[in-house]
C-alpha cells in the first residue's frame, strides 16, 4: 500500500473539494439509510440526502456529540451489521457509559494508512525501530501507531505503557529510533534517565511521535533538548478514527489534516456558528471514508484554528494548530476563560521551573481561587527567602498578564508532583466535589 500519497496530499484544492463532496454525499446516504439516530435527526430538520449539493450544505446538518454515542450505546451508531465489524474499541467511560466504535476490515486498512502517512511525514521509514509506550487495550492510540508503523515496514516494539526503567533498557538494548507516547510521559522518561545517569545521546532515538493530550511548543522544545530527538505532534480521536486525523510534517508548522478522509470545520463553541478561516474555535469533524462508524459533524470539544496557507513541504491540506485546550475542560475563574495550556506556556518559558505542575481550583465562600503548584530546581526551592519571594512574584505577574486573572503560585520541591504513565492530570477542580 502506498504511504506517501501525492494524489491526495498535494491535490489542488478545487479537485480536493470535489473529492470531498462526492465522498460526503456517499456518507450521508449511508448514515441516512443505516443509522437510526442520524435518520431521526435529519427528519426532525426536514433534511434528505439529496439536499446536500455542495460542501457549504454541510452546515445544514446537525452536530453529533458524545452524548449521542452514549445514548446509542453500544452499537446503535454502527452503519454496518455487527458481522462486518472486525474490531471494537471504546473510551475509558470514566464519566459514564463508554463510547464504543467499530471498524470493518476496510476501515482498518484506511486507518493504518492514515497513521502511516503522518508517521512518514514526521520522518519514520522502514528502517526504524518504533517503541510504542501507549497502553494497549480498548484505547485506540497504541494499535493505531502500531499498525501505521507496520504499514511503513518499520519494526515495532509493543512495549505498552509504564515500567519506565524497563522502557529505557529496551531503548538501549533494542536500538529504538522512534518513541510513541504522550508528551508528558516523554518528560517522565527524560527525568528517569537523568536519575539513572544515562546520557540520552548514547541512545539511537531520533524522533518522537506524541499525542493523547494537549501540549505546548515550550514542552516540545523541552523534550527535544532533553532527549535529543525531533518531537512531532499528531492528533486523533477514538470517536472519529483514533490517531490518523492529522500530524506534523518535517517543518512542524501545524498538523496537516488528511482532508481526503475528513472535513474540518471551526465553530463558535457557544453558538455553533461556523467561523471564517483563521478563527479560533471548536474543531468539528466529518468522516468521509469510514464504513462501520461514520461521524457527521462530530463536536470534538478541542479548541484550535486552521491554516490554509501553503506549507513548505508541498502538501496542500489544511493545517491545524496544536490544540489549545478543550471547550469542556476550559476553566472559568472569576468570569475569565482559562485554559491549562496558557499556564503551561508561561511556566515553560521561565528558567528554573520544572516541566511538572498542577492547577488547583477551589472556592472560598462565593469566590473562585486558582493555585498553581510548580516544581522548581533545587537551587530555587532552597534559595534564601528574599530571592525566592522575588521569583514567586515574577511568576505570578507573568501568569496574571497572560490569563487576566490572578493566581497563587506555590513552589514545590522536585519530584513532589505525581507522575503519570499516560495522560498527566494537570487540573484538580475542587469546586466539583
Amino acid at each position: 500500500m502506498q504511504i506517501w500519497e501525492p494524489t491526495y496530499e498535494c491535490m489542488p484544492r478545487e479537485e480536493l473539494q470535489q473529492l470531498q463532496l462526492e465522498r460526503l454525499q456517499a456518507t450521508i446516504n449511508r448514515v441516512y439509510k443505516n443509522v437510526t439516530c442520524y435518520r431521526n435527526k435529519f427528519n426532525e430538520l426536514g433534511i434528505v440526502p439529496e439536499d446536500i449539493q455542495s460542501l457549504d450544505d454541510l452546515r445544514k446538518l446537525p452536530f453529533t456529540t458524545k452524548e449521542d454515542l452514549r445514548l446509542n450505546y453500544p452499537y446503535g451508531m454502527f452503519a454496518v451489521p455487527l458481522r462486518e465489524v472486525v474490531r471494537i474499541h471504546s473510551s475509558s467511560g470514566t464519566t459514564g457509559k463508554p463510547t464504543v466504535v467499530g471498524y470493518t476490515k476496510h476501515d482498518i486498512k484506511v486507518w493504518s494508512n492514515l497513521v502511516a502517512r503522518f508517521m512518514t511525514a514526521a520522518g519514520v521509514t522502514h528502517d526504524d525501530v518504533v517503541q510504542v509506550a501507549f497502553g494497549y487495550g480498548l484505547f485506540t492510540g497504541a494499535f493505531g501507531l502500531h499498525y501505521g508503523a507496520e504499514t511503513i515496514g518499520a519494526s515495532v516494539i509493543p512495549m505498552s505503557s509504564g515500567n519506565t526503567e524497563k522502557q529505557i533498557m529496551i531503548m538501549q538494548d533494542y536500538k529504538t529510533t522512534a518513541l510513541v507516547s504522550t508528551p508528558s510521559y516523554a518528560i517522565t522518561i527524560a527525568d528517569r534517565m537523568e536519575k539513572m545517569g544515562i546520557d540520552p545521546k548514547t541512545l539511537s532515538l531520533k524522533v518522537g511521535l506524541f499525542g493523547g493530550e494537549p501540549w505546548s511548543e515550550a514542552m516540545r522544545k523541552e523534550i527535544e533538548s532533553r532527549l535529543f530527538i525531533s518531537a512531532t505532534d499528531n492528533y486523533g480521536l477514538s470517536e472519529v478514527i483514533g490517531p490518523g486525523i492529522a500530524g506534523d510534517c518535517e517543518y512542524k508548522c501545524g498538523m496537516h489534516i488528511f482532508e481526503d478522509a475528513f472535513i474540518p470545520e471551526i465553530i463558535d463553541p457557544d453558538t455553533g456558528e461556523v467561523l471564517p478561516p483563521g478563527s479560533v474555535g471548536e474543531l468539528v469533524l466529518t468522516t468521509l471514508t469510514k464504513e462501520a462508524f461514520p461521524m457527521i459533524r462530530y463536536r470534538t470539544r478541542d479548541i484550535t484554528c486552521l491554516d490554509y496557507s501553503p506549507c513548505a513541504c508541498g502538501r496542500t491540506m489544511v493545517r491545524m494548530r496544536k490544540t489549545m485546550g478543550r471547550s469542556d475542560d476550559m476553566l472559568i475563574i472569576k468570569g475569565v476563560n482559562v485554559f491549562p495550556s496558557q499556564i503551561e506556556e508561561v511556566l515553560f518559558a521561565i528558567e528554573g521551573c520544572q516541566p511538572h505542575y498542577q492547577i488547583i481550583v477551589d472556592r472560598k465562600g462565593t469566590l473562585d481561587t486558582l493555585e498553581i503548584q510548580i516544581e522548581v530546581t533545587e537551587n530555587i526551592f532552597f534559595d534564601e527567602m528574599k530571592r525566592q519571594r522575588a521569583f514567586l512574584e515574577m511568576v505570578e505577574k507573568r501568569i496574571d498578564s497572560v490569563l487576566g486573572v490572578g493566581a497563587t503560585v506555590k513552589l514545590v520541591e522536585p519530584n513532589s508532583i505525581p507522575r503519570h504513565e499516560g495522560k498527566a492530570q494537570r487540573v484538580i477542580d475542587r469546586r466539583k466535589l
